[in-house]
């Protein structure tokens, strides 16, 4: 690790932050021992300090496990933001209050939610709201009528859940139990650069964007997502949307935003809104994504979010590679990321 990432580590191992434990460990040269960066040993020296992004890196460099901090231990520092995740989903059906997450990590109030904040992006209430909608999604999606899968997943009252279901789900708790039974979809076919796009969308945003090569198989597709809505082919709806998706592909980005309906488990939304963050023209490997939502160990996680994105460009997974800049799976086929990624390169 070199420049930003470097320094931002060592200021990480000088404040002895927990909120990087899950995020890198430190060699210290003179020792061969490698620590945690909340590690509460003396501060080595600067220029005596590699760092890792697993303790395997650090062992297969002939260093050894500090016997302080465990670093070889996952979660094992009890103050690490992975212990409170990990309580969190053991009590989200419970009443969960900051100071009771704190306590049960040994951390004040404040530090919680600071540390929670800067490595998921969420604060802890949102992220049992989202456990709580993922758990919801997989209830009702599994047949289980509406009343009983709010109680199982807390939700103290129907009002609370209603009141966000569409950010979450994509759809109302009812539609998300019939499988999209009442919902319309519009959808059209666009020419573009790589064969054909499917852009389909409901009344709230755009929830499908597919490459292939036939019509039929695109619109299959897109049946078998959703098998109980109404679908039908409307190519005056989507001229908005299709104008937006072509600008992409024009390489003109104003005004190319649009409004999604997607649906996804917490862990696809914290990595689908790091893909949004991405710059055009630049990449980002599965352990970086992995490393900003705080899951450095997830990268096959991150890898399998990326695979299940259902819209094309909008969320552009296109621009993830593997850690060598080798290009790895991509839903709608390698040569179509290989050009996607040719068309956005500067110059």
């Amino acid at each position: 690790m070199k420049g930003n990432a470097n320094r931002a580590w060592w200021r990480a191992v000088l404040h002895r932050d927990p909120a990087y434990d899950e995020s890198f460990v430190f060699g210290v040269t003179t020792t061969a021992i490698y620590c945690r960066p909340s590690c509460p040993s003396r501060h080595p020296r600067a220029d005596h300090v590699v760092y890792f992004e697993s303790p395997r890196e650090a062992r297969r460099e002939g260093f050894r496990a500090c016997l302080r901090c465990r670093p070889d231990r996952p979660g094992g520092h009890p103050g690490g933001i992975l212990a409170a995740c990990e309580f969190i989903a053991r009590h989200a059906e419970e009443s969960l209050s900051l100071q009771r997450i704190a306590r049960a990590v040994n951390w004040s109030p404040s530090h919680l939610q600071r540390v929670f904040r800067r490595s998921l992006g969420v604060s802890p209430k949102e992220y049992v709201r989202r456990l709580r909608f993922e758990s919801l999604g997989r209830e009702l999606r599994s047949g289980r009528r509406i009343a009983p899968a709010l109680y199982a997943a807390g939700f103290g009252s129907s009002s609370r859940l209603y009141e966000r279901a569409n950010v979450h789900l994509g759809m109302s708790p009812a539609r998300a139990a019939r499988k999209g039974a009442g919902m319309s979809i519009a959808y059209d076919i666009v020419d573009c650069p790589l064969g054909k796009a499917l852009i389909a969308a409901t009344p709230i945003g755009i929830c499908a964007v597919q490459f292939g090569t036939r019509e039929a198989a695109l619109v299959s597709e897109l049946r078998g997502r959703f098998p109980r809505a109404r679908i039908a082919k409307s190519p005056d709806l989507l001229r908005f949307a299709k104008a937006r998706l072509r600008a992409l592909f024009a390489d003109d980005i104003r005004d190319a935003q649009l409004p999604l309906d997607v649906r996804a488990t917490a862990f696809q939304a914290r990595v689908w809104e790091s893909l949004q963050a991405i710059p055009r023209g630049r990449t980002r490997t599965y352990a970086e994504i992995a490393r900003s939502i705080g899951r450095p160990r997830s990268v096959r996680a991150v890898a399998g979010a990326c695979a299940s994105n259902p819209v094309a460009l909008l969320i552009p997974c296109h621009r993830v590679i593997g850690s060598r800049g080798s290009l790895r799976g991509y839903r709608w086929g390698l040569e179509r990321k290989k050009a996607l990624l040719l068309r956005e390169k500067p110059g």
